[in-house]
């Protein structure tokens, strides 16, 4: 069985208020723009995770906020304090801790840890490009894992899509 995991780097947040808690940044509105053409993106995709890890931080809840309605209706939404991290192993972690019932999971997170993750998981054979690489803020990644959650590897997954906002504009 081919499971699904999808990858969203959360969207351009507001660097106004420098005193605030990097944990508590919210979107920016070029974020906001951005996440109602990745939504439209992402039903038209059709990209119906059964389940959603979410990190923590304000702007990553935000990001899922605007895409939510476009998910299905059947999703169930974890969001995690361990989530909000820029590692890529910490999130390697959580995915092998699925259930084998969830056939695609979307995890909404930071960089570095999509791009490692995404690198860690599909690039070893091949050279996944800048623009994967750099993985842009609300940029949505596809990978097919032909393996259940808890035995996934580096090298394990293949990358099926990569679009990041701009690319839809």
């Amino acid at each position: 069985m081919i499971r699904y995991l999808y990858l969203l780097r959360h969207a351009k947040s507001d660097w106004g208020d420098p005193g605030l808690d990097d944990h508590d940044r919210p979107l920016a509105a070029r974020g906001r723009k951005s996440m109602k053409v990745m939504s439209r993106h992402l039903r038209d995709a059709e990209i119906h995770p059964s389940l959603v890890l979410c990190s923590s931080a304000t702007r990553a809840r935000q990001t899922l906020e605007r895409v939510l309605p476009s998910l299905g209706d059947d999703v169930r939404i974890e969001v995690e304090d361990g989530l909000y991290t820029f590692d890529a192993d910490v999130v390697l972690r959580r995915l092998r801790r699925v259930p084998a019932a969830n056939t695609s999971v979307l995890v909404v997170g930071h960089n570095p840890a999509m791009a490692d993750l995404t690198g860690m998981l599909a690039g070893t054979e091949r050279d996944l490009g800048a623009k994967v690489a750099k993985f842009p803020t609300g940029a949505f990644a596809a990978l097919a894992v032909p393996v259940a959650w808890s035995r996934l590897r580096p090298g394990g997954a293949e990358l099926v899509s990569f679009v990041a906002p701009r690319d839809l504009a």
